[in-house]
C-alpha cells in the first residue's frame, strides 16, 4: 500500500511538472512573438518620431521667422504629436525589457507567471 501511494504521488508530481513545463514553453513562444512585434513597432515609431519632430521644428522656425501665426500652430502640433509618439515608444520599450527578463527567467528556471508587464517606476524617469 505504501509503495502504491508513493507511485501515485510521483505520477501526480510528474503530471504537475509536465503542465508547468508546457505552460513555460507556451509563454516563451508568446513572449518571443510579442517582443519581435514590439521591436518592429518601435523601429517605425522611432522613424515617425524623428520625422515629426524635424518637421515640427522646421515648420515652427519658418513660421516664426515669417510671422505666420497659423502655420506656427501646425509646427507646435507636430512637436506635440512627436512627444506622444516618444511616450508610446518608451512604454513599448519597457514592455519589451520586461518580456526579455521573463525569457531569461524561463531559461534559468526562475520564471513566475504572475509578474507585471510594465514597471511603472521606470516610466516616470
Amino acid at each position: 500500500m505504501l509503495y502504491y501511494n508513493k507511485m501515485l504521488y510521483y505520477n501526480k508530481m510528474n503530471e504537475i511538472d509536465a503542465i508547468f513545463k508546457k505552460n513555460s514553453i507556451e509563454d516563451l513562444e508568446k513572449f518571443i512573438k510579442k517582443r519581435a512585434c514590439l521591436n518592429n513597432c518601435n523601429m517605425y515609431l522611432t522613424y515617425l518620431f524623428h520625422l515629426l519632430q524635424a518637421g515640427g521644428m522646421i515648420t515652427t522656425a519658418i513660421s516664426a521667422s515669417y510671422n505666420y501665426k497659423e502655420v506656427l500652430w501646425i509646427g507646435i502640433g507636430l512637436n506635440a504629436a512627436s512627444s506622444l509618439i516618444s511616450i508610446y515608444e518608451k512604454i513599448n520599450q519597457s514592455i519589451s525589457d520586461k518580456l526579455l527578463e521573463n525569457i531569461k527567467s524561463i531559461k534559468t528556471g526562475d520564471y513566475l507567471d504572475e509578474s507585471p508587464q510594465i514597471k511603472t517606476d521606470e516610466l516616470n524617469k
